[in-house]
């Protein structure tokens, strides 16, 4: 039986014993404390830094923007991966633009990351050395977050692409699709 179920069917007696908190205001938090249990919490919403939205909301799929990592880490995340960045750095880079997406998800769902159904799709591109073949390893970095995030749902399809520069000269940058609850 799952929570939901207990609650409705023995809401009386679950709040005789206190226990009957609003599921849903326990679940609404869910994704957050998930985040918080990682060591991440969430950033403000990046706003564009040049002609297009951040999101696309279109029947119960949101399209993500690219996104790329802030640059006030104490770790690297602008420059070359395989020259200025070494892998490791390029994987935590993309965590924070995982966090980022994440920001732009809860900002399409009104506040709501329980909205959430399932990730579709990731495109990454890292910023790399002609030499470099590691994009997959770079990219694992926002699949892993969002894999412990939602679980098996937060594996999308996904692309891990080597680009000659990216905007900003960032290392990283990923666009994504989800599916919502309307």
């Amino acid at each position: 039986m799952n929570r939901r179920s207990f609650f409705e069917i023995f809401g009386t007696t679950a709040f005789g014993l206190g226990l009957s908190k609003d599921v849903n205001s326990q679940a609404k938090h869910g994704v957050e404390a998930k985040l918080s249990t990682l060591g991440f919490s969430l950033p403000e919403a990046a706003k564009p830094v040049a002609v297009y939205v951040p999101y696309r909301v279109s029947g119960n799929q949101v399209f993500i923007a690219g996104q790329i990592p802030p640059n006030n880490l104490d770790t690297p995340t602008f420059g070359k991966v395989g020259k200025d960045l070494s892998l490791e750095e390029g994987y935590i880079a993309a965590q924070h633009v995982g966090l980022r997406i994440l920001s732009q998800l809860k900002a399409a769902c009104e506040g709501d990351l329980e909205r959430v159904s399932k990730c579709i799709q990731i495109r990454g591109f890292v910023n790399c050395t002609n030499d470099f073949t590691g994009q997959a390893n770079v990219i694992n970095g926002v699949s892993e977050l969002l894999r412990d995030v939602f679980g098996d749902e937060g594996m999308g399809a996904r692309a891990a692409l080597g680009a000659n520069a990216l905007p900003l000269n960032a290392s990283v940058e990923v666009e994504s699709i989800f599916e919502i609850r309307n």
